[in-house]
């Protein structure tokens, strides 16, 4: 089965010119100009989506804002400036990864195929039972609380996958954020910080004993 890409972008020729790159490269090629159609768009489950950052009326955050509930594949966003703060709203909301405007599309390719090389990768077939609550599918990335499911949004999921199969184990903030987003990057203790208080009060929320510990001055752990 050919791997199916979204490609959002208002302006055409860059829709027109990814989109004929990656149907050379035997893509499944989906494309919308404006965030009204990317939501429509992506309920076609893509394996992985482009989205541009800066489009009118609805921007590429809102876009993945309101899929992230239903579509896990990896989100990337096309962007002409990032800072910091930027990049953490984009994670926060549940992108994957940041690709520079003007970019090399070779570069692109690659970043697109190690995205969904990880994807695949994590395709654990495993249920694990943790103790009488809690249960996590790896396979269906669903975390059971008594049953009933606590919904994690995907990078939220990726740092429970990492930190629960890894008992015990500390990882900091930067080690944290290469295993999960695939690349080394400085300045992004605050992302991670915003993520593991989100995974904290979903738990919260569902009455569910917390499993996540902060090692002051290392980082993070998964206890028993």
């Amino acid at each position: 089965m050919r791997t199916k890409i979204l490609i959002v972008d208002d302006e055409a020729d860059i829709v027109a010119m990814l989109k004929g790159f990656f149907e050379n490269r035997n893509y499944d090629v989906l494309t919308a100009t404006d965030g009204i159609e990317a939501i429509k768009q992506s309920e076609r489950q893509p394996d992985i989506i482009l989205l541009d950052i800066n489009m009118p009326q609805l921007d590429g955050l809102s876009v993945c804002r309101r899929i992230r509930d239903y579509v896990s594949c990896p989100i990337l966003f096309l962007t002409a400036r990032i800072e910091d703060a930027d990049k953490v709203k984009g994670f926060s909301v549940g992108g994957d990864d940041y690709i520079l405007k003007p970019f090399s599309i070779i570069e692109l390719e690659a970043r697109v195929a190690a995205h969904l090389r990880r994807e695949k990768r994590r395709g654990i077939e495993a249920k694990v039972k943790f103790d009488e609550g809690l249960t996590i599918d790896y396979s269906e990335r669903c975390v059971y609380w008594n049953n009933e499911v606590i919904p994690f949004v995907k990078k939220e999921f990726d740092i429970i996958e990492l930190l629960s199969q890894n008992v015990g184990q500390v990882f900091d903030k930067e080690r944290i954020y290469e295993r999960v987003w695939g690349y080394d990057s400085e300045g992004e203790s605050s992302v991670i910080f915003e993520h593991i208080r989100r995974i904290r009060s979903r738990l919260a929320a569902a009455h569910c004993k917390p499993y996540i510990e902060t090692v002051w001055g290392c980082g993070y752990k998964w206890i028993k």
